[in-house]
């Protein structure tokens, strides 16, 4: 089992309540990854999204700083909004990266795009959602794919592709390519077709709902003929550790209400309601919020479900003090991977 956070940036907040720089928000989130590393967590992710809030905005370029100030951990997107982006540059983005780290240790996670403000920025039309992302995934797939620098492709999205370079190849030859998805079958299915790993991101409800998708997806791969490592499942959630529950649940509470307000405003979502948010960072709810011993035995406890290979956690947002962040990260990579392993082995 693979353990991890994943990040889209967490703009800070000063004693008013005001925002703080957005690039400060970059160089907090480099200094966890490094962290991370220095720790021993074995996956750091680095989602897309495109607001004052959240301003990760450009996972590739992240990683590929991160890639030169790292030794062992992996690094992925969590996820790249192909839809809205040019599959030829995220993949040039991702193995410049893989170059920076030696070889092996970046990944490209693909996502449709729950964030729908990549749309009107970049002048694509929402009613082409899915079109946009399986051509595009089509593409970024023909190209990881390849043995050689020359692409040939075409599709009604972007201009056709005869013969041209796209370059630099990976260091192995290929990147690792996931699909995330927030939770359908129909993207589950699509992945096991394709044979590509899947990462389900669970932000709500019982985690163990999850498991017929799984299943599903594991099937649906076996059907296509589709076997190997390649076949594999991962899991993001909202989560933080700290000493004790008491104190973990008073940290993520104000930055998961801050999250909710300004996402609410984005997505017509409701008013946040602290019953809700107690329910969920309670077993059986999404989020993992609690001390070292909690959080170990519900990840492994969602293990007996889902089968996954990689459990990572959002931690910082609304503004979580970064001092919290760093600390729940350390407690991630220092008491809870260790239980996690031990648990395991144990069964």
């Amino acid at each position: 089992m693979e353990i991890g956070a994943y990040s889209f940036g967490d703009t800070q907040r000063n004693a008013d309540g005001t925002l703080r720089p957005t690039a400060e928000a970059i160089l907090n989130l480099h200094e966890a990854i490094v962290l991370a590393d220095r720790t021993g967590l074995d996956y750091f992710g680095v989602g897309e999204h495109h607001t004052v809030d959240m301003p990760a905005s450009s996972p590739g370029t992240v990683i590929a700083a991160a890639a030169a100030a790292t030794k062992q951990i992996k690094l992925g997107s969590g996820a790249s909004i192909v839809s809205t982006d040019d599959p030829v540059r995220v993949f040039q983005q991702f193995a410049i990266a893989d170059a920076v780290s030696g070889g092996g240790r970046v990944e490209i996670t693909a996502g449709r795009g729950s964030s729908v403000e990549t749309f009107p920025l970049f002048g694509y039309d929402l009613n082409d959602y899915d079109r946009l992302y399986a051509e595009k995934l089509d593409l970024l797939m023909t190209i990881n794919n390849s043995t050689t620098e020359n692409i040939t492709w075409s599709g009604t999205v972007r201009p056709a592709l005869q013969g041209l370079a796209v370059v630099p190849r990976p260091v192995t030859g290929r990147l690792p390519l996931w699909l995330a998805t927030g939770g359908s079958a129909p993207s589950s299915v699509r992945a096991g077709k394709l044979g590509l790993p899947i990462s389900y991101g669970i932000i709500g409800g019982a985690p163990a709902r999850f498991a017929p998708l799984a299943d599903l997806y594991r099937q649906t791969a076996a059907q296509a003929g589709h076997a190997g490592e390649d076949i594999k499942v991962s899991v993001a959630a909202l989560g933080l550790i700290a000493p004790t529950k008491n104190e973990a649940l008073e940290r993520f509470y104000p930055g998961w209400y801050n999250l909710n307000v300004e996402m609410g405003k984005l997505r017509g979502w409701p008013a946040p309601d602290k019953r809700q948010f107690l329910a969920q960072a309670d077993f059986p709810g999404a989020y993992y919020v609690g001390d070292p011993d909690e959080i170990a035995s519900r990840i492994v406890e969602l293990h007996g479900h889902m089968g996954h290979m990689r459990h990572f956690l959002q931690m910082d947002i609304g503004g979580l003090p970064h001092e919290h962040f760093l600390e729940s990260l350390t407690l991630l990579a220092t008491e809870v991977k260790p239980r996690v392993l031990r648990l395991l082995a144990g069964k």
